[in-house]
């Protein structure tokens, strides 16, 4: 069961909510799940089924995917009020697209479970609308990376991933290991080692144990957009 502040969020982070029958609203309130994930805990992993929709309510969760030699690449994150399809097979059934989830700091979220949801969409044509564009939208940011990683210089892509995780956190301190930024990127950590080192004797960051510390910001950005 959710609790009533669960609900109002619920009604807040499902744009099709206020279209649904009242029993559709009730089915859904009493099915939804919340659940807590500790910082570093499994939120979902590529050998389980589809888990449903998923509403992120606070924390943050990185969706990768895991070759079979065990190496990593960020998808995309979910942040506040995002809310994400755990498997492509949910909703097209003969597309199977695994992904892992692991929440990067303590998560708060509410699952809507695959039978309900799916119930839901095949009775709401704006449910189904929602989920078709959430789809698309996420299927965009894997494109996005594909094309990062396909044709992306990867001082390009390091630059840019600094920069960007520096928003995240709203600080010029990236408290990651070089270990776990290679897992973000999909890359070696030597080769992350190497780029580091490099933007260090140019002075846009300062390494420091643990962590990567931004010096020249505008200068990172510039290579981050670099077309070449």
């Amino acid at each position: 069961m959710i609790t009533k502040d669960d609900l109002t969020f619920l009604k807040d982070a499902l744009p099709f909510w206020s279209r649904l029958s009242d029993a559709q609203q009730r089915e859904l309130s009493e099915g939804a799940i919340a659940y807590q994930f500790p910082s570093g805990s499994t939120v979902h992993g590529d050998s389980e089924e589809c888990s449903g929709l998923f509403l992120v309510k606070s924390g943050r969760v990185r969706a990768f995917i895991l070759s079979d030699t065990g190496k990593e690449v960020t998808l995309y994150r979910l942040f506040e009020r995002d809310v994400c399809l755990f498997s492509a097979s949910c909703v097209m059934r003969d597309i199977h697209f695994d992904i892992n989830a692991e929440a990067e700091i303590d998560t708060y979220a509410i699952l809507i479970p695959t039978l309900l949801y799916e119930k839901t969409i095949m009775e709401s044509l704006p449910a189904s609308n929602y989920i078709n564009q959430l789809l698309a939208s996420r299927m965009s940011e894997v494109m996005w990376l594909v094309e990062q990683v396909m044709f992306m210089r990867f001082d390009s892509r390091l630059a840019l991933f600094l920069v960007e995780q520096s928003a995240i956190d709203d600080s010029n301190s990236i408290m990651l290991t070089h270990e776990g930024i290679a897992k973000h990127l999909g890359t070696a950590r030597e080769v992350v080692s190497r780029m580091l080192k490099h933007f260090e004797g140019e002075g846009y960051v300062e390494l420091f144990r643990g962590g990567t510390r931004i010096i020249d910001m505008d200068r990172l950005i510039a290579i981050a957009e670099r077309k070449d």
